[in-house]
């Protein structure tokens, strides 16, 4: 599928984008024209991130490459920085170069704000799992960025409070169901895990865990399928724990949240290998007491999980200079040396394959568990994620509405998922998306 079929209903689309942005944020200033062949002089390319620390990696790359200067804009990432490029790209003055989170893409390239790549930076997809790959493509035309980070999914659980209460790893989810019933039911005031209804990213990673897929592309259209039968399943089993009881509902990063943590009143937390850092600053009592695992698998012998969060290096489609960025995109997310410096200043988990070679020592918060990266690795080895689709931002917000009214009410958490599937659709189809049947 490419840009143009998408592009009719882009200005509707960056209407809605822009309105629940920063649409008012300053531009920097770039070259009107686009040219995409290979430099004939000196360029200065600029690069919006958010990643700690970029102007420290770009240096390497200036002094290596004085033809191909890279300029850093520190940006404050999430929907003000990716409504902020879409303000750029509407005006005609982008940056040639954003980091784009893997579910905003899709309304860059439906904005025709971001450029194919296919030709520049196909050879790289040898670098990076099929999974993560995936992220970055839509269809089976186009390549839109280079993956940067990723965010594959793992259970964290306080293994000493484990073995208090004497359960075990679960290996599936009906074993997860059974130790929350028995930690509860041991100690009231416990809870082995909690739903997170403020947190659609975490809960888009389950359901790619259990096969969903939320977006395909048909032809020239769209299929929406954001209540199929996997995110059901999910749904359904996470609603189910919640009405009986044997887990919270208290939403993630809350003050009680951190203080359940903290305290060993909630045991385990399904998320991304990002998490080391969310648990030493929130929970610091829990230092050397947490471990990881692959997450719980819906029937024995399975071996999968799903991706919360993760970004992309992608070109802006006006950049004068694509050629350029293409270059300096490839050796940022696949050279080794650069691989190691993001790790190092910017402490990201690469998704390249061979960035989990570079990650060294444990994190100090999990000293106790000196395998870390390497079991992170084959966990990350494990990942499938889904095409997400270009209104991504109205399917996060209608998860937030719907299932803050099912914990509230109690009511099926199914409910929940099919009122995201029909505000999806509406929404495209006021947008004028072509969706198929």
């Amino acid at each position: 599928m490419h840009k143009n079929r998408l592009a009719t209903a882009a200005a509707v689309l960056l209407s809605a984008a822009l309105a629940a942005g920063c649409s008012g944020a300053a531009q920097e200033p770039a070259a009107p024209a686009a040219q995409n062949s290979a430099p004939s002089g000196p360029v200065t390319l600029t690069y919006w991130t958010w990643v700690p620390n970029m102007d420290k990696v770009v240096a390497v790359w200036n002094q290596a490459n004085p033809d191909i200067r890279v300029t850093v804009s520190k940006q404050a990432g999430g929907d003000d920085a990716a409504a902020k490029f879409l303000t750029a790209a509407k005006a005609g003055n982008p940056p040639d170069l954003v980091q784009a989170e893997y579910q905003m893409l899709p309304s860059f390239v439906a904005a025709d704000a971001v450029a194919d790549l296919k030709n520049e930076v196909g050879q790289a997809k040898a670098e990076f799992g099929e999974g993560i790959w995936g992220l970055v493509t839509l269809g089976t035309d186009g390549v839109y960025a280079v993956p940067q980070d990723s965010g594959p999914m793992m259970l964290y659980y306080r293994k000493d409070l484990f073995d208090k209460y004497g359960i075990e790893v679960p290996k599936t989810w009906d074993e997860y169901a059974e130790a929350a019933r028995t930690v509860h039911k041991k100690d009231p005031k416990v809870f082995l895990g909690t739903f997170s209804s403020k947190d659609p990213g975490s809960f888009a990673g389950l359901a790619q865990q259990a096969g969903a897929q939320w977006w395909s592309i048909s032809g020239e259209a769209w299929k929406v399928g954001v209540d199929d039968e996997a995110t059901r399943k999910v749904a359904d089993y996470w609603g189910g724990l919640v009405k009986e009881g044997v887990i919270d509902d208290q939403p993630y990063f809350t003050p009680e949240w951190n203080k359940a943590l903290n305290d060993g009143t909630l045991l385990t937390w399904p998320s991304a290998v990002w998490g080391p850092g969310v648990l030493s600053s929130n929970a610091p009592k829990g230092k050397g007491k947490w471990a990881i695992a692959p997450l719980p698998q819906w029937s024995a012998g399975e071996s999968t999980t799903g991706f919360w969060g993760g970004s992309s290096t992608a070109i802006a489609t006006k950049s004068p200079h694509r050629a350029a960025a293409a270059k300096f995109a490839t050796w940022l997310n696949t050279d080794p040396k650069a691989l190691g410096l993001l790790v190092e200043e910017g402490a990201v988990y690469p998704a390249a394959t061979k960035g989990a070679t570079l990650l060294g020592d444990a994190p100090e918060y999990f000293a106790n568990q000196p395998g870390f990266w390497q079991q992170a690795a084959a966990i990350s080895a494990t990942a499938r994620g889904f095409t997400f689709g270009p209104n991504v931002n109205v399917t996060y917000n209608a998860f937030k509405d719907a299932f803050d009214k099912a914990v509230q009410n109690r009511s099926p958490f199914s409910d929940a998922v099919r009122t995201m599937q029909e505000a999806t659709v509406a929404d495209m189809q006021k947008s004028g998306f072509q969706l198929a049947r």
